[in-house]
């Protein structure tokens, strides 16, 4: 059944669950922006000189300086992935995200004074900082939980997850533009602030917690919320104590984990270091540098609902088990860049164009990882799919955060394109194994664990009367005029 005919006809077909989604999609893009805009300010802040007393200052940092301040956020969003999901549920999302989003914003304001002050060590802490006020993943789960109706929950959930991609997009691409301007390198950080504090105002005005919250609802679109996740909440289990060994021993959990890290590693080399390498090897300008940056993005996002449209199309016709769906859809966002980036190393800096499309592609396949592997906690275990996407984030910012600073070592100069090759081949290999690991061990299967000990206890067979028993009806004598019935009994 279409998910418009499970909509009662007095709901309106666009409300405040509507709103409350692009509200989502509007945080999660500037989060977004506020996180990896940095990949651009380094570049604009270390290439060039000052040419007058009102020019911003550049400067002379060693690309080792440089990878501290790329993977300095991811220090601190490690560390507050849990104690966010756990504020949420105290708190509530609203607060939560609103505070983390507005810490961020303030932080990305005082950027400049602080590199001003305190050169590229200040720039190290705010961006720590920043990563501690990154709360937006577990706030946007809590909020969709409370939001969307079952019928609308995959719609919802994946236009607002999209914000990620368009986040991308405009860091980017907006943060090249606004450096070249008349702004210069300040302007990245004062228009992400200014971006992040105009969500929040529009937050604090129109977003809530949940439907029965909320200030401008109408009548019937609160009673079909709150009654559709009433009914939800009465199917769902009672509260289960967490597998922690039957995780911490789970095959398909540790393929799982390969996978991610893997892609996470592969993705981060190219949000962090893909402006660098344009601006080193290929000898782009900033508007040059801020549009070849942001098209691979640009085409991961429009990827991510083709993925989706065929994906949907292979499961409905049955076509493809899930299992060989998501090893399909990981295989494609893996191998696919691993191939690519064996092929940068091959390719000169003479054929611009040639190296100019590879990049565009090797970034814009990856987005069959959403489908391949980031949705694969959900199908081992529907109960505990929270702690996992948790285990596995903590996990994939350590990625994040090490990518940079392998970087860092491996490339002392940007403009030698042989180190740049040796950046290319160890992500291509990190692909690849990541991979092997998932097809070899990875499954779509519900594991044993995610049930309750009382589901998985089976009785013991002294425990199962009858088990051995079987009921006979036969005729009792030559005529066939009399029925008999008799226990025929194997086990005393």
């Amino acid at each position: 059944m279409d998910d418009m005919e499970e909509i009662p006809k007095k709901v309106p077909r666009l409300g405040l669950r509507h709103l409350q989604a692009g509200l989502l999609f509007y945080g999660l893009a500037a989060n977004t922006v506020l996180q990896l805009n940095v990949s651009v300010a380094v570049v604009a802040m270390t290439n060039g000189t000052t040419s007058n007393n009102s020019d911003p200052p550049h400067y002379n940092w060693s690309e080792e300086k440089k990878s501290y301040i790329l993977s300095s956020y991811y220090w601190g969003c490690a560390l507050a992935q849990f104690p966010a999901g756990y504020l949420c549920k105290r708190f509530g999302s609203k607060a939560v995200l609103f505070w983390g989003t507005l810490g961020s914003s303030l932080l990305s304001a005082l950027t400049t004074y602080g590199v001003y002050a305190a050169g590229w060590k200040a720039y190290c802490a705010i961006r720590l900082l920043q990563g501690l006020c990154q709360v937006t993943w577990p706030c946007i789960h809590q909020h969709l939980a409370n939001w969307c109706p079952t019928a609308e929950r995959t719609r919802l959930g994946a236009f607002a997850y999209t914000g990620f991609d368009c986040g991308n997009v405009l860091a980017m691409y907006g943060a090249g533009m606004i450096a070249s301007s008349s702004l210069g390198w300040p302007g990245i950080s004062y228009s992400a602030a200014g971006l992040g504090l105009i969500w929040c105002g529009l937050w604090l005005l129109l977003g809530a917690n949940k439907a029965s919250e909320a200030r401008f609802i109408g009548e019937a679109e609160k009673a079909y919320i709150v009654g559709d996740i009433q009914r939800s909440e009465r199917k769902e289990p009672k509260k289960m104590e967490i597998p922690w060994k039957g995780i911490f021993t789970s095959v398909p959990v540790y393929a799982l984990l390969c996978a991610r890290c893997a892609d996470s590693w592969g993705l981060t080399t190219m949000q962090t270091e893909l402006p660098t390498y344009l601006s080193g090897v290929l000898k782009l300008d900033m508007k040059s540098n801020a549009v070849f940056s942001a098209l691979p993005f640009l085409l991961m996002w429009v990827m991510c609902y083709v993925y989706l449209i065929i994906a949907d199309v292979l499961l409905r016709k049955k076509w493809m088990s899930l299992t060989t769906l998501r090893k399909t859809y990981t295989s494609i966002a893996l191998w696919a860049p691993a191939t690519i980036m064996l092929s940068l190393v091959f390719v000169g800096e003479e054929q611009k164009t040639l190296v100019l499309v590879l990049v565009t592609l090797s970034v814009g396949v990856s987005s069959a990882a959403t489908i391949g592997s980031e949705l694969n906690t959900i199908d081992l275990s529907p109960n505990h799919a929270g702690i996992l996407a948790g285990l596995m984030s903590s996990f994939t910012n350590l990625m994040a955060l090490l990518t940079p600073l392998v970087v860092g070592v491996l490339v002392t100069d940007p403009g030698q394109r042989s180190q740049w090759q040796v950046v290319f081949s160890l992500a291509a290999g990190v692909l690849f194994a990541g991979n092997v690991i998932f097809l070899i061990w990875g499954t779509a299967v519900t594991q044993p664990w995610n049930e309750s000990k009382e589901s998985r206890r089976e009785l013991e067979p002294e425990e199962k009367p009858f088990q051995h028993t079987k009921l006979e009806i036969a005729a009792d004598n030559s005529d066939g005029n009399v029925v008999g019935l008799k226990l025929n009994c194997t086990s005393p």
